[in-house]
């Protein structure tokens, strides 16, 4: 734990259970809202088969992306969660959207 506290430069053990607990319901809300915005656009697994969990999961990364820093906010982990995306979508080479 340690050495997570020092990459992420965390000072409290505190302030590391707050952010597991969003991970942890960030993760869980967005693949559970991931099944009603599918029906909001029409996306049913009758048509499209296997490919259905395929979208299902790309999906799951935009709605996944929002909730993180707005539950994070609701926490009073803004700063981290906003610093934390910023550096994951530029390691997914989709930078270009912030500006240094």
């Amino acid at each position: 734990m340690k050495k997570l506290k020092e990459r992420w430069k965390i000072k409290s053990n505190y302030q590391l259970t707050i952010i597991f607990i969003v991970f942890a319901i960030t993760g869980s809300s967005s693949a559970w809202l991931s099944k009603p915005f599918c029906i909001w656009l029409g996306i049913t697994k009758e048509d499209l088969g296997f490919w259905f969990t395929l979208i299902r999961l790309i999906l799951i990364f935009p709605i996944y992306q929002i909730l993180l820093v707005v539950i994070g906010s609701l926490f009073g982990q803004f700063k981290f969660f906003w610093n934390f995306e910023k550096k994951m979508l530029r390691a997914m080479g989709l930078g270009f959207l912030f500006k240094s």
